[in-house]
């Protein structure tokens, strides 16, 4: 099995999880607010469907008629920057439950086969850096598991805690630079120590082991951590140094701007 076969089996697997949560919502379900402001159920499952369908022509932007495509993207984009991602969602999410259902599982399925389909070595575009279809099927795992947890907590249900976040935990590490550049600061030079405890017990490790800025604690608070799903006072993960205490105040693993984050428990939205 390769990379891209696991990870598109994980998020095969974390879709499918989201599905069975709401499936057999009726309505008033797909209409109950969640954490993230202004979003539904709807909006959140309409959010995965739309970044999805875009994966896919972005997948196929090779080919003249996927160039064409892709470029139609790039133009509603630039037209609505910091609003585009927003409205497509709003507008999916009117469509009724079952439907947006079938439209979500075939987005799912094209993306799969899509990135299976790009030529070895070949990046595909992005509103971003291009990316490898390894890097786009963690990306889209990364997406599918957040927004999961909003659907979750918004119907009152206990996401199961399972190491497929590994691929979360990676991409949090992975952008640790990122986090400093989309705040305008200057990374550290100097390699973090990173380890972390999985859901099953094991510890995952990044960096090296003696190094003088380092974090450690639970795997699941670093990736609720890093895709903004809670505070950072609600976490147990202890920072070394001032860098690294620095870095987990800052850290995201998601494209964009920074945004607000979550509130402490206990305090309002």
């Amino acid at each position: 099995m390769t990379l891209l076969d696991s990870l598109l089996d994980d998020l095969a697997a974390e879709g499918d999880v989201l599905w069975t949560l709401v499936a057999d919502l009726d309505d008033a379900g797909w209409a109950t607010p969640t954490p993230a402001a202004g979003w539904t159920v709807a909006d959140q499952v309409a959010h995965l469907t739309w970044t999805d369908e875009q994966a896919v022509l972005a997948a196929c932007a090779s080919t003249p008629e996927g160039k064409r495509a892709w470029d139609a993207v790039v133009v509603r984009a630039l037209e609505d920057p910091h609003g585009f991602v927003d409205t497509a969602a709003h507008e999916l999410a009117e469509l009724a439950p079952a439907a947006l259902l079938i439209r979500w599982e075939a987005s799912r399925a094209a993306l799969s086969a899509a990135l299976r389909a790009v030529p070895e070595g070949e990046r595909m575009p992005w509103f971003g850096p291009p990316m490898s279809p390894a890097s786009m099927a963690t990306a889209r795992f990364m997406e599918t598991w957040a927004h999961g947890l909003d659907v979750h907590e918004a119907l009152g249900a206990a996401p199961a805690r399972t190491d497929r976040i590994r691929h979360v935990a990676h991409l949090g590490v992975r952008t640790r630079d990122f986090a400093y550049s989309v705040r305008e600061e200057s990374a550290p030079a100097e390699p973090f120590g990173i380890a972390l405890v999985a859901p099953s017990g094991e510890t995952w490790s990044w960096g090296p082991d003696d190094a003088a800025q380092r974090v450690r604690g639970s795997a699941w608070d670093f990736c609720c951590l890093v895709t903004q799903r809670v505070h950072r006072d609600d976490t147990d993960l202890v920072a070394t140094g001032a860098d690294a205490d620095h870095w987990l105040d800052i850290a995201q693993a998601f494209a964009g701007p920074s945004g607000e984050g979550r509130n402490q428990a206990g305090e309002p939205r």
